[in-house]
């Protein structure tokens, strides 16, 4: 049986070197796909060549890096966001305040 994870050493997230681009509700998007679309689209006019390093889908629920919110379960801080900081992204793109979010890095 596995421990469950009491504590980790979580610091507050610095979007200082992050380029932020939010699509409120007046933009529609039906699902992830079209969000992944146009946020890739996005991604090649800001950056040419870049990597998508982590997303999030509140729809369902769904995260990559998967379970990288496993040890931020009393955090503010989502896994996925802390994953895409401190792997280099420069480039989140959000949708709906949150309901489909992307972490780009730059190469």
């Amino acid at each position: 049986m596995s421990e469950k994870i009491s504590h980790c050493n979580i610091q507050p997230h610095d979007y200082s070197n992050v380029e932020i681009v939010d699509f409120t509700a007046d933009v529609q998007i039906d699902d992830y796909q079209a969000a992944m679309q146009r946020a890739n689209q996005i991604a090649e006019e800001k950056l040419e060549d870049y990597m998508l390093l982590s997303w999030y889908d509140r729809d369902r629920d769904f995260e990559s890096p998967q379970h990288s919110s496993e040890c931020h379960e009393n955090s503010a801080i989502p896994g996925y966001v802390d994953y895409g900081i401190y792997h280099g992204a420069c480039l989140k793109i959000d949708f709906e305040k949150g309901r489909f979010v992307f972490f780009y890095a730059s190469f």
